[in-house]
Formats: structure tokens, sequence, C-alpha cells
């Protein structure tokens, strides 16, 4: 299996609340009719209106209309895929990743299609220029990676993909999509609730360097609904 993400960009000024009822009514149901595929979920730009000054509201997070993930048997199969994508976007990017789990949910009770409970602090990024890929893996794999568990300590799951190549014509590079989960709203919006410490924090701000391009990091919180899963 291949897992691919699709960032998703509407029209400036897009309604998030349209956009994921466009998303949700139209253009899954013709995902889910794809061949070979074999998960779906969506993480839905919904929560500015609740949240609107988000502490980690980065780049051009706000713009992102929405994560839009599948496994398929096959990626040669997704042109229906970013057709049905497409109609609902003015820019729609493609990427092939690799996941990884560091922090899994164990405790799932909802079934596929409601909306999960709590937030996704959703992150893409470029790796830091100056670095090799050897340093930027090592940086973020083996450091960054373990920290973060401090640094977020009420954090619900951890979902590490790096990004293998592009699939969309002109999207542009990004090295790493991270997907980490809080079980409540109030685990992201109350700073001591988000972040383990101020130590922690300020620690997290010199780290970041380490393997991220600060002039290509993006962050925002959306809500998610796993359509079909494995």
């Amino acid at each position: 299996m291949e897992k691919i993400i699709y960032l998703t960009f509407p029209a400036p000024g897009f309604d998030s609340a349209a956009y994921r009822d466009q998303l949700l009514s139209k253009a899954c149901p013709q995902i889910l009719q794809v061949k070979g595929l074999r998960a779906l979920s969506i993480e839905v730009n919904d929560l500015l209106q609740d949240i609107p000054r988000p502490m980690l509201l980065l780049g051009e997070g706000a713009s992102l209309g929405a994560a839009v993930t599948v496994w398929v048997d096959n990626l040669d199969e997704r042109a229906p895929i970013e057709q049905a994508l497409g109609e609902t976007a003015d820019d729609l990017q493609g990427y092939l990743v690799t996941e990884s789990v560091p922090q899994a949910c164990t405790d799932r009770d909802w079934p596929d299609g409601e909306r999960s409970p709590g937030v996704t602090h959703f992150t893409w990024f470029e790796k830091a220029l100056q670095i090799s890929d050897e340093e930027f893996f090592h940086n973020w794999f083996d450091v960054h990676t373990p920290f973060s568990f401090e640094l977020h300590p009420l954090r619900w799951e951890y979902i590490r993909n790096a990004v293998a190549r592009p699939l969309t014509r002109g999207a542009p590079p990004v090295r790493a999509i991270v997907g980490e989960r809080f079980r409540e709203l109030r685990d992201y919006t109350d700073p001591e609730r988000l972040f383990g410490s101020a130590d922690v924090l300020a620690k997290s701000a010199e780290e970041a360097g380490d393997f991220s391009d600060p002039q290509a990091l993006h962050s925002l919180p959306l809500s998610q609904y796993i359509i079909k899963s494995l």
C-alpha cells in the first residue's frame, strides 16, 4: 500500500463550514469509489472561528482548506481522487509519504464518518537549508521526536510523515507533514496544558532550526473525520 496526503487550498476567503460540508457530501463519496482505496480521512480548517488567534497558526496555515489522507493499493490509480478534490479547491498539492507513528491513539471509540474528538495540530515544512538529509532525519526523528513528549505532555497521538516526493504538478517542496492530536480543545488552546513548561517551550524554539526551515513552516488546528479506517 501507499500513503498520499493532499493539501487543498480553496479560494481566498472561503467559507470553512461550507467547504467542509462539500468535502464530506461530495468529494468523499467519489473518493470511496476509487479502485484500490483502503482508507480515507480528512482534516478540515473549520476551527479558526472558535480559536480566532491560535498560538501555533504559522506561515500559510490559515489558507489551507483541508488535509486529505488516502491509503491506496497503487498510486497509479489516483487520478479520480485528484479530480474529486480539484473540484473543491483552487490549488491541490499531493505528496507521497512514509508514515511513522511515534504515539498511537489506542482508545478510539467512535465510528467512521463521525467527527473525531479533540483537535489536530497540523504542520508541514521543508528541511533547514544548511543541513544534509542525514542531519535532517537525525534531528527530527532521533532528537526532536523524543523531546516532543516533554513539549506536549497531553498529546494524544503523533503521526509523522516523511515526504518521498510530490505527486501533483507545481507542488512546492515539502519534506515533512505532521499531525498531532489532542483529546480536548482546551488541551490545545490553554498554553499551560499545551506545553510542558516555559523552559521546554524555549528549548523547542531553539531546536526548531536544527531541522526545519522557518520560512517554509506552516501549521494550524484542524478537525478530523476518519471516513474509512484501515
